[in-house]
């Protein structure tokens, strides 16, 4: 179900403008220009069904925040948008429950703005670990980040840190302080780069010290960033925003490099290097199917390039539902590959029969046009020998299978 955001303002120009970016953001904008047109339309609403509420400080029926406060006793994440830039407006703002507050003051902040409601559905499995050695602090931050949806795990030394950081693989962002317990913060965070480099968790180092040195410090030692205490609540926002899309964006450039981009299937330099890591384990067994469908080239031919992609992304789901615990790989043209680690002969030969019945036993619909597909398959089982040699004799028994008839395994 579409998420809704609750928009209360009443400037036509800028209802407009939220409205647009709204949607952009791939949300349902719900408009009041009034508190009082705000309370009828949540009267009949789940609060769930709300991502957020961006608010303006000055209504009609509500001239100094009291839309804010409603929003905020609602149980809504609450975002205000003010076109008052004044110390004493962001005092005041910034003193409730607040997710984050935009002054209206020129493009690029709504542009941030838009940023900001991607980021409150992206933070939901995003895990922070806050690090402080004084409960009121760690307590205090992590309360401002639940409001932006991550998920906070608090903690006063670094052995806690390592426990966290072993047990929850969805932590992308450490917080610590400069005099959290245990081991010397800077050579903590050189310890944890051994294991975590900057682009899966990025480490911001927190510190009141005045003489600035320890800023240094921390980022040779393998901080992605630094500030300093008491923060600035927008700074260390903005800086936090900035470190999480930077490993997300470097999370999709690798994704993208990994993937064959029809299938969705790992493609085949990923193959190659996820093969190398099982391979540095202790492998008992080892064996390599190639997969060829059969008679591609005629699906091609007689209905199009369209309905050959429609087949084969049908039957790289099929590979993947049925082998989700080998290495499966796009190879390239209508051929897929599959390396079953440390899986006994007459196992691996089972499964890949079941795998060559399963791809046949449905025909691919397109268009309304039923399209039988079958594949050949060549299976070396448990050999020796690195993946490029065992590849060369899985293509071997392929040719076998594609020259004995087509829609059948040959195995050594």
């Amino acid at each position: 179900m579409q998420q809704k955001v609750l928009v209360i303002e009443d400037s036509s120009t800028s209802l407009a403008l939220l409205r647009k970016l709204v949607e952009q953001a791939g949300l349902k904008p719900v408009i009041a220009t009034t508190l009082a047109e705000a309370r009828h339309i949540f009267l009949h609403s789940d609060p769930e069904d709300y991502l957020c509420a961006i608010v303006d400080y000055h209504l009609p029926d509500a001239p100094n925040g009291e839309a804010i406060d409603y929003a905020i006793d609602s149980f809504i994440p609450t975002i205000v948008s003010t076109g008052n830039v004044d110390a004493v407006t962001r005092s005041v703002v910034l003193a409730k429950d607040v997710v984050d507050y935009i002054p209206k003051e020129n493009a690029q902040v709504f542009d941030y703005l838009m940023r900001l409601l991607s980021r409150l559905e992206k933070n939901k499995g995003i895990g922070v670990i806050v690090a402080d050695p004084k409960r009121q602090n760690r307590t205090a931050m992590a309360a401002l980040l639940r409001r932006h949806n991550f998920i906070t795990f608090e903690c006063a030394s670094t052995e806690e840190i390592d426990g966290l950081l072993s047990t929850y693989p969805n932590i992308k962002l450490l917080l610590i302080d400069s005099e959290v317990k245990g081991e010397l913060p800077t050579q903590f965070v050189a310890h944890l780069r051994k294991s975590f480099n900057k682009e899966t968790l990025a480490i911001l180092g927190l510190s009141e010290d005045e003489n600035n040195l320890l800023s240094a410090r921390f980022i040779k030692s393998g901080a992605n960033d630094f500030v300093k205490k008491p923060f600035c609540h927008e700074e260390l926002l903005c800086r936090i925003m900035l470190n999480i899309d930077l490993i997300e964006k470097v999370e999709t450039i690798r994704r993208t490099a990994n993937t064959d981009y029809l299938t969705g299937l790992p493609n085949r330099r990923h193959f190659f290097y996820t093969v190398d890591q099982c391979k540095q384990s202790d492998l008992r067994y080892q064996s390599v199917a190639l997969v060829d469908l059969d008679h591609f080239k005629q699906v091609n031919d007689s209905y199009g390039h369209d309905a050959g992609d429609a087949v084969l992304k049908a039957v790289a789901k099929r590979i993947a539902k049925h082998c989700s615990d080998m290495v499966v790989s796009r190879f390239g043209g209508e051929e897929f590959c599959i390396f079953l680690p440390n899986v006994p002969a007459e196992e691996a030969v089972k499964r890949i029969e079941v795998l060559r019945q399963h791809i046949a036993a449905t025909p691919i619909n397109y268009n309304g046009v039923s399209l039988p597909v079958t594949a050949s398959i060549g299976l070396t089982i448990n050999a020796s020998g690195n993946i490029h040699e065992l590849l060369t004799q899985a293509d071997k028994l392929l040719y076998e299978a594609k020259s004995s008839g087509r829609n059948r395994v040959v195995h050594d």
